[in-house]
């Protein structure tokens, strides 16, 4: 764990106060510590760091530290440092225990080892780790030997170049570098729309169903959240013009409806550009595993048919490198690309240089297709495998139905009135990684809501598929 910079430390000190200062300096560590705001395991400022900070001594520093250490609230390491001690902290704050997020499937242990159905990372054991790891090496490189100064908030430009050249072959969007932002991820996109475009507190469309964090971004941004249903050709323009004509924007996946699969229909496409233009309203087009078509080719981007500047496309490397990177992008029409270069600069500039650097180096050297190209075979065999296996687990007279549910994923269909919330959770706790259909939904009665599990077709391992298929079975027929 790195050290904590001394800056993250607030400590005020009082030079007229008749406390010494080696005295109130370790009681705001011991308070920050028992508090939990410094968490066990954080190593500590050295000595000499924290002193320059405060404008002390480094023995007043040392006279604290020594104390945190008799109290048994840190752990002297020597030449290792000074660090928290596990298990610090003395309990729950003030204010009451902290509060549980909404999704506790999201929020579980970030580090370890993708799950057998986990959705949402790419296959752990097919990544060209070797080539990667030199690639981000020269360019952390690079960019420790750049010019000391702050980089462009848009994102750096080789990636954004590179990025408008793949728009251009692969999703038929002519754009230049300039449209083109650099973003933490999807959620970084869709945060930079609605700040720049100030549509806090306006309507807007939502697939139904549709991804759940999508529709509680849109919540937290104090919007109203219409559910528009998508049905085999997607979303209904038609359904969501009787619900709320006047909306200010529409989210939508038109090239793999998640969690449908299905490709939004050209009539549709044209419905839905036509009443954004005439009624100026926004379109987010979430590119989701559009580079990822499984069969045939992709369908254009919806934004490649935009006459009127009023899509907005975005997309990520989550899925086709990882999501450890953080990094996505939004393209934006040309009439607004300075209102958000604007709002990036102000309120959401781009990450890190140095891996926008690796990852413009992976596209430039041609990696990046040939990484999507052996994506494409592999991800095709292991839903065919998965279809195969589950089929068999849930047997020929089983209540459960299997179907292929987009490119990186197969749908597991359970009987009215299952909790497949409560069987992702047993999965969970059983090493699988399950994710349940009903919170997709959220429109009409609860009870009613079509219950399921996704199960993501990424990181399954040949020699325990069966007994990882036959396991998933057993809890979903005793849950069911």
């Amino acid at each position: 764990m790195p050290s904590l910079p001394p800056e993250t430390l607030d400590i005020a000190l009082s030079r007229t106060a008749k406390v010494p200062l080696s005295t109130q300096i370790h009681a705001a560590l011991r308070d920050a510590i028992r508090e939990g705001r410094l968490a066990g395991g954080a190593r500590l400022p050295s000595w000499r760091d924290l002193a320059a900070q405060l404008g002390v001594s480094r023995g007043t520093v040392r006279d604290a530290y020594e104390r945190l250490i008799d109290e048994q609230l840190a752990v002297g390491l020597g030449a290792a440092g000074t660090r928290v001690a596990e298990g610090a902290m003395a309990g729950p704050s003030p204010d009451g225990p902290v509060q549980a997020p909404s999704f506790p499937e999201l929020f579980s242990n970030f580090e370890r080892t993708p799950l057998p159905f986990q959705m949402g990372v790419p296959a752990q054991d097919a990544f060209p780790f070797t080539l990667w790891s030199r690639i981000v090496g020269r360019a952390a490189r690079a960019a420790a030997a750049a010019p000391v100064g702050y980089p462009d908030p848009r994102g750096h430009p080789d990636l954004r170049r590179e990025i408008a050249a793949v728009l251009a072959i692969a999703r038929g969007i002519r754009c230049t570098p300039e449209q083109i932002f650099i973003t933490a991820g999807y959620s970084g996109a869709l945060g930079l729309v609605i700040r720049a475009l100030r549509l806090d507190g306006a309507t807007a469309w939502m697939e139904e169903p549709g991804f759940p964090l999508t529709r509680r971004a849109l919540h937290l941004a104090g919007m109203t959240v219409v559910p528009v249903p998508a049905d085999g050709d997607g979303i209904d323009i038609d359904a969501g013009l009787a619900r709320a004509p006047a909306a200010g924007l529409a989210v939508v996946t038109p090239g793999q409806q998640a969690p449908l699969g299905v490709t939004l229909t050209l009539p549709r496409r044209l419905a839905l550009l036509e009443w954004a233009s005439r009624t100026g309203a926004w379109i987010v087009e979430d590119d989701y595993l559009s580079e990822l078509q499984l069969k045939g080719r992709a369908a254009p981007a919806l934004a490649s048919l935009d006459r009127q500047g009023r899509v907005l496309h975005a997309g990520t490397f989550s899925k086709t490198i990882t999501p450890a990177l953080r990094l996505g992008f939004l393209m934006v029409p040309p009439g607004v690309a300075g209102l958000f270069g604007e709002a990036a600069a102000c309120l959401s500039p781009a990450p890190a240089a140095a891996m926008q650097r690796a990852v413009a180096d992976f596209m430039a050297g041609g990696h990046y297709f040939r990484h999507l190209r052996r994506m494409k075979r592999l991800y095709a065999a292991r839903q065919q495998a998965l279809l195969a296996a589950m089929r068999d687990a849930a047997g020929a007279a089983s209540p459960l139905a299997v179907e292929a549910s987009g490119s990186l994923s197969v749908r597991l269909l359970l009987p009215p009135g299952s909790d497949d919330i409560a069987i992702a959770a047993a999965a969970r706790a059983d090493g699988l990684a399950p994710v349940p259909l009903s919170p997709w939904y959220a429109d009409g009665p609860e009870a009613a809501r079509p219950r399921g599990l996704l199960l993501g077709i990424t990181n399954l391992q040949e020699r325990r598929l069966s007994d990882d298929c036959r396991r998933l079975a057993e809890l979903a027929k005793r849950y069911g």
